[in-house]
């Protein structure tokens, strides 16, 4: 193995590795919730825990299954071309169990794993929407990292909201020791202190 060889699966290596824990943090956030907790919409957007697992599992159907010619045997459809209603990946219908669902996420995750294992990084695939069609496998990559991510994050929010647990992991909160009297108080500080800084900004607050 040249020292480019080396470069690349190291490179390969470590986008696997923020790939499954971002994938990770998504799955634990459905541990322990119940069936209406799991499915509810939590915005006004209708943003709700399982809906991010579904929408996930597509993307990496898509980007990649059908973007490299490795299509992923039961994977759900180009609902980013177009083919489905409107937002139709991003909520659970009641027919769909959680089981299958995360089921179809860890499925996809060995497809996609697969795929990346298989191919050289500057391999070309193409996906079905404009105006960036033909990627590389680095990019496409770089692509599902960063949005696994992003919806781990809106997923860190949505299981705060439902009973206040937080953390990339169930055992690692990654917040400071606190009862429920300090987190109020500390809820208080940061409140005060945006209010101030309206104040000094002219703003006129209701409530």
């Amino acid at each position: 193995m040249t020292e480019t060889d080396g470069r690349l699966a190291a490179s390969k290596r470590d986008l696997k590795l923020y790939l499954q824990d971002a994938r990770d943090a998504v799955v634990w956030k459905l541990e322990g919730l119940s069936e209406y907790d799991a499915r509810r919409p939590l915005t006004p957007t209708g943003t709700n825990l399982l809906g991010l697992v579904k929408h996930l599992t597509g993307a990496e159907a898509v980007y990649f299954g059908t973007a490299f010619g490795r299509p992923f045997e039961g994977g759900p459809g180009l609902w980013a071309a177009g083919a489905a209603e409107p937002n139709a990946d991003l909520w659970a219908r009641p027919e769909e169990s959680r089981a299958a669902l995360l089921d179809g996420y860890r499925r996809v995750w060995a497809h996609a794993d697969a795929t990346v294992d298989a191919l050289p990084l500057d391999a070309l695939g193409e996906v079905p929407w404009p105006p960036y069609s033909r990627l590389s496998l680095a990019r496409v990559l770089l692509h599902v990292v960063a949005e696994t991510h992003r919806h781990a994050g809106h997923a860190d929010l949505l299981r705060e909201l439902l009973d206040g647990a937080t953390g990339l992991r169930p055992a690692d909160a990654l917040l400071p020791e606190g009862d429920a009297a300090w987190w109020s108080a500390h809820h208080r500080k940061v409140e005060h202190a945006a209010r101030e800084a309206a104040a000094a900004a002219g703003e006129q607050l209701t409530g």
